[in-house]
């Protein structure tokens, strides 16, 4: 086998799949092919798998993004309101399509949405602190997604390109058994 033998990972992990450069080299025999076809049909599988759920958790990203962004601007709104002693009047979504008039006092803390049913009061710049730092890691985490989606969408041309490859070394030598047979029955016929 002139595949690499030591398995290279990008940043994250994920295997590298091998690169077969001389096919007569990778397999000895044609019989090496099917068991090594089957291997690189796995392997796409599996780095398909990979992809459905880096694309979700990307998708998943996508959609968190604006939500941490929007939290950040109005912790920052309300952090520059902080010395005003007025209230100002706002509208606030609700829901999707349900939205409601508040008038807000300048406060000193603001409560959080954490998920999973659970809502914390922070103190309005360990607020904005958490808040970027959470927009941040998100942001480091979309681009990791993208960077992972490029690099598998890469190791599934190779093995795609590997399978043709391999698929098209085994017609060939079913061509050149073939017409060896062929010669053979003739010279059987030509001597009798």
């Amino acid at each position: 086998m002139s595949a690499s033998t030591d398995p290279q990972t990008n940043s994250r992990g994920i295997p590298q799949a091998p690169f077969v450069d001389d096919v007569e080299k990778f397999v000895d025999s044609r019989e090496e092919i099917e068991t090594n076809l089957k291997k690189f049909q796995e392997m796409i599988a599996q780095y398909q798998f990979m992809e459905v759920n880096t694309e979700r958790r990307g998708a998943a990203l996508r959609d968190k993004i604006p939500d941490i962004q929007k939290t950040l601007d109005t912790v920052s709104f309300l952090k520059g309101r902080k010395s005003s002693s007025k209230p100002f009047e706002a509208t606030f979504e609700l829901n999707d399509t349900l939205y409601a008039r508040a008038n807000i006092p300048a406060t000193e803390e603001v409560y959080l949405w954490l998920g999973a049913n659970v809502m914390l009061s922070y103190p309005i710049d360990e607020a904005a602190t958490l808040l970027k730092g959470k927009l941040d890691a998100a942001k480091e985490s979309l681009r990791n997604c993208e960077e992972d989606m490029d690099f598998l969408r890469q190791q599934i041309t190779t093995l795609e390109v590997n399978t043709a490859r391999l698929y098209n070394y085994e017609v060939t030598l079913k061509r050149k058994e073939r017409e060896e047979a062929e010669r053979e029955e003739k010279g059987k016929k030509g001597g009798k």
